[in-house]
């Protein structure tokens, strides 16, 4: 089956995780266009989006969506219920490595923002242990050196990301080689370095649901006790 086919079909089964008529956060990526194509033909189901990145919010206007601002429903009194994104690994525990699009940032805030996860993906971004893909790490670019420097000290192989510059105007670095045994511990050192905005690992906040399409259907991984 088609990758794209199977993309359409994860972000279809997140419309039925939306709570009807309320705000929805919407992250970035391939998937994620495909759930605002669907989010778009069904209108009524939102009365806005809250984007993690402009390509997205670009996408979402195009399609009729009213796209919001996080600082002004939040300042409301809003509740966000539901955050749908995609991954570029994730494993049995629902942690994942987020950042291919370079929009990690402000996924990880509306990840906290929102009062559920919701994850779509292929069955191929479906891993046993975290590591394939390279860890992307958003930098200050006065920090640049500083943090790859630490990262070497990890054991990590740091790489500017050429021709990049994030949403929030920095620097993305790709690390391979590093011990992603405790993905969690490892999130919380590397971004409590200085100049460190954010690391791809959502480990501390993983998913509360995880859709995962394969040929022979959307499979839902859900939690219990699930935040909202």
């Amino acid at each position: 089956m088609h990758p794209d086919t199977l993309k359409r079909a994860a972000a279809r089964a997140a419309l039925d995780e939306l709570v009807e008529g309320a705000v929805v956060g919407v992250g970035s990526g391939s998937t994620v266009d495909c759930f605002v194509d669907e989010l778009a033909a069904r209108l009524p189901r939102a009365r806005g989006v809250v984007c993690a990145s402009e390509r997205t919010a670009a996408r979402a206007r195009a399609g009729g969506l009213a796209v919001l601002d996080l600082n002004e429903v939040l300042a409301a009194g809003e509740a966000i219920p539901v955050y749908v994104d995609g991954a570029d690994e994730i494993d049995g525990c629902r942690r994942m490595i987020k950042g291919g699009g370079a929009a990690l940032t402000r996924e990880k805030i509306l990840a906290a923002a929102c009062a559920r996860f919701v994850c779509i993906v292929d069955r191929s971004k479906c891993v046993e242990r975290l590591g394939a893909f390279p860890l992307p790490v958003e930098v200050v670019p006065m920090a640049r050196e500083l943090v790859i420097g630490r990262l070497r000290a990890l054991g990590g192989a740091p790489q500017l990301r050429a021709g990049v510059i994030t949403d929030n105007g920095n620097e993305i670095l790709d690390v391979r080689g590093l011990d992603l045994q405790d993905p969690a511990h490892l999130e919380t050192v590397i971004e409590s370095w200085p100049g460190v905005v954010t690391a791809g690992l959502f480990a501390v906040r993983p998913a509360d649901v995880v859709l995962t399409a394969a040929p022979d259907g959307v499979e839902r991984q859900p939690v219990t006790g699930a935040r909202g």
